[in-house]
């Protein structure tokens, strides 16, 4: 066990015998994840249910026990010198964020991006976290090698709401200048809208200044998603609603009386995101681009 030099932080040795991990039924086939659970502790997060594979707790724990995986760069340099790589993208930070403050002390995203570009692999990372730039010049090696992709979730521009709903997550202003500062090197940066959480973020205004700020911060893209809730996160977001906004479980309870929300939020959510992309076009951000054999196939 380390010292993790966060209160109540237990940081936890868990070497890896896999690197890559295969997905289905996502636009991606393969995604890493240096570290399992998170000090972000978003109420919204639907990555907690991972720490019930480890017979951890997915709502108290998942902040307070983090796992990392710190043989995770090497492991995956021997996993892309395999002759039967064929150079797909990765994604990066599926289920964690890889920029987590215990990213500062052990590297493993920087790592892990070394390694892609070594072996000339795709890239897409999504991070809550300003920490990102700090690998600026890993990622422009590997835009020019192979191709990367940096989202940054952003799911309103309320800096009081924000630290509602991502207890230790930076605020939206040092989000959007790391989407500037990586549009400015040249790396496609995009903004995720996520989630969007049903009558407290789903408002047109809010919707609204997210994608304004991101066009004017130069984000290639905006991308969103509506709130999931399986078990382990409906818990704790509905914890959440009892301490903080008592008034929406009800309504919450009628909508969400499985993982997701009714068809017509998902499409009055859609419409709102649309018709703001539409008042607040986003600039087109001249971006690296990468070596013609080499495709990246996420956002």
């Amino acid at each position: 066990m380390y010292s993790s030099g966060m209160r109540g932080v237990e940081v936890l040795s868990a070497p890896a015998k896999s690197a890559l991990n295969r997905v289905e039924g996502m636009p991606f086939r393969w995604s890493i994840n240096p570290y399992r659970g998170c000090y972000h502790g978003c109420v919204f997060c639907y990555a907690r249910r991972t720490h019930s594979y480890l017979d951890e707790d997915g709502v108290d724990a998942w902040t307070s026990r983090i796992y990392v995986k710190t043989n995770a760069a090497a492991v995956l340099r021997t996993e892309l010198a395999r002759a039967s790589w064929r150079h797909e993208t990765v994604a990066i930070g599926t289920v964690t964020d890889p920029y987590q403050p215990i990213e500062g002390r052990f590297r493993l995203t920087r790592g892990i991006l070394q390694a892609l570009r070594d072996y000339e692999t795709p890239a897409a990372l999504i991070t809550r976290s300003p920490l990102v730039i700090r690998d600026t010049d890993v990622l422009t090696e590997l835009a020019h090698a192979a191709g990367a992709s940096v989202s940054i979730s952003i799911a309103t521009t309320d800096e009081t709401l924000a630290r509602e709903l991502e207890p230790t997550v930076a605020p939206p202003k040092q989000r959007l200048r790391a989407v500037e500062h990586l549009a400015s090197a040249g790396v496609r940066v995009n903004v995720a809208l996520a989630p969007v959480l049903p009558q407290i973020t789903d408002n047109s205004e809010n919707i609204e200044a997210v994608v304004r700020a991101a066009r004017d911060a130069g984000a290639a893209n905006v991308w969103h998603n509506t709130l999931y809730l399986h078990e382990i996160t409906r818990e704790t977001f509905f914890g959440y609603l009892r301490a903080k906004r008592p008034e929406l479980i009800a309504g919450y309870a009628s909508d969400y009386k499985g993982k997701y929300a009714p068809r017509e939020v998902h499409d009055r959510v859609e419409a709102r995101v649309h018709d703001a992309l539409k008042r607040f076009p986003l600039q087109r951000y001249r971006s690296i681009q990468p070596r013609p054999d080499r495709q990246l196939s996420l956002l």
